[in-house]
């Protein structure tokens, strides 16, 4: 039988990981097995950290708009309710760009959101589902 000669695929993985291992902080970029621990770390914190930025960026838009909400005498929840009952549905990213590039249009939804609120609620109309 012949024999296999693994040195090159062994010097292509060690090579792909020390790669990724780049800029890391003393033996981690230049030793193989601490390079490939880092690697694996890294992947995982970069999994987990995709999720929390969403978060983060979702705290950082309900706080623009609940300033925003303070400055004209409506509580954020309030404002929310309000938008639910009026039946328009902006997602919080948006809300908080107007909030910050459009204050006009911003408070005229702060308006509709609190005539809103004073009268009685109904229910949407449901969407017909479509096959």
């Amino acid at each position: 039988m012949a024999r296999i000669k693994r040195s090159v695929a062994s010097k292509k993985r060690k090579k792909r990981v020390l790669k990724q291992a780049k800029g890391q902080f003393g033996h981690r970029k230049s030793r193989f097995r601490q390079a490939k621990r880092s690697v694996i770390k890294g992947k995982t914190y970069a999994t987990r950290d995709r999720k929390v930025k969403k978060r983060e960026f979702r705290n950082l838009w309900i706080v623009r708009i609940k300033a925003a909400c303070t400055s004209q005498d409506i509580a954020y929840s309030r404002f929310i309710k309000g938008l639910s009952n009026a039946h328009i549905e902006l997602n919080r990213k948006l809300l908080a760009d107007l909030a910050v590039q459009a204050p006009a249009v911003f408070e005229k939804l702060v308006e509709v959101a609190k005539a809103a609120l004073s009268t009685k609620p109904t229910k949407p109309t449901k969407k017909a589902k479509s096959a």
